[in-house]
């Protein structure tokens, strides 16, 4: 019998939300010449780490087109290490599982590849291949890239970025939040053997102002999508997550970690377009000032993002 590509939390999660996809046909133990071709045209990926106390960390690295390429369909090698500073410097080194997420903003495509560090050294990380798989272009707003990186503006972005820990959301990180059409979820799954159970990152997107911000917690729409459920698998058995936002007109960048609740009641406070909510306790954050070269210019939401709704703005 065919092992299932989804762990029985995933598996769980579908169930609770009335069913899960009609089939898992993409999901494969390999990346195709499609996805390989598409992670090596990128100058940037987000990736889910692992801490040394098993949190999930958020976090992006970057560098030229072709700083990710794979020699073979089971391995990723991308030449690029997370800066001095970010929280997720030392998770990534071998034997901890990886999640990797690709999105071009300009065509909205995005896949995904979750697998396990198998070496690190001074410049570079491999990863072994255990899933990969293509989403939907759903809630991606359209954005174009405005500068590529550079090793020399890289070097100095690394020495000069201003890391600020924090342990409450301050105005600026409410700000920022508040302000969000986009952001990113790191998650894992409970321990397991397969390649169904490891590190995930996830994109979401919906108008700014989708994710209300309550003192450290935050509530978040959970929008119709590939049904997977991938990241709600993972938070039924390990509720640790972790957040990024990006600035994407500064380069500035928000990192949080944290506890998450899904509330499968069906509950949405009638937010539109939302299918359930979700929060997001916040234990300890990152601010990390200009410390990515990268810059987008906005150019649309996408047709799906405007048929969803935001918070009502308390007066």
């Amino acid at each position: 019998m065919e092992e299932s590509p989804f762990n029985p939390d995933e598996l769980a999660a579908q169930a609770l939300a009335g069913g899960g996809p009609r089939g898992a046909g993409g999901i494969r133990h390999f990346m195709p010449e499609q996805l390989r071709l598409f992670f090596a045209q990128l100058p940037y990926i987000f990736v889910a780490a692992i801490d040394t106390a098993g949190w999930p960390l958020a976090t992006l690295l970057t560098g030229k087109p072709g700083f990710v390429q794979s020699a073979d369909p089971s391995t990723l090698y991308i030449s690029a290490l997370p800066q001095v500073g970010d929280p997720a410097a030392e998770a990534l080194v071998p034997d901890r599982s990886v999640g990797i997420l690709g999105i071009d903003f300009s065509t909205r495509r995005r896949n995904r590849v979750n697998g396990r560090i198998l070496s690190r050294n001074g410049r570079a990380i491999s990863v072994a291949v255990d899933q990969s798989f293509g989403n939907c272009p759903q809630y991606i707003q359209l954005r174009t890239l405005a500068s590529d990186p550079r090793p020399e503006t890289a070097a100095a972005a690394a020495a000069s970025a201003a890391v600020e820990p924090f342990a409450h959301l301050d105005e600026a990180a409410q700000d920022a939040i508040a302000g969000a059409d986009t952001f990113f979820v790191a998650s894992r799954s409970r321990t397991g053997e397969g390649a169904a159970f490891g590190a995930d990152i996830s994109h979401r997107g919906g108008r700014p102002g989708f994710v209300r911000v309550d003192g450290d917690v935050l509530t978040i729409p959970d929008f119709c999508g590939n049904r997977y459920f991938n990241t709600f698998g993972n938070l039924i058995a390990e509720p640790r997550a972790s957040l990024l936002f990006v600035e994407f007109e500064t380069g500035d960048l928000l990192q949080l970690q944290g506890v998450a609740q899904v509330d499968w009641s069906g509950s949405t406070e009638e937010f539109t377009g939302a299918e359930r909510l979700w929060r997001f306790h916040v234990a300890q954050g990152w601010h990390r000032r200009a410390s990515l070269q990268l810059r987008w210019s906005f150019r649309e939401y996408s047709p799906v993002t405007l048929r969803t709704g935001i918070w009502p703005i308390e007066q």
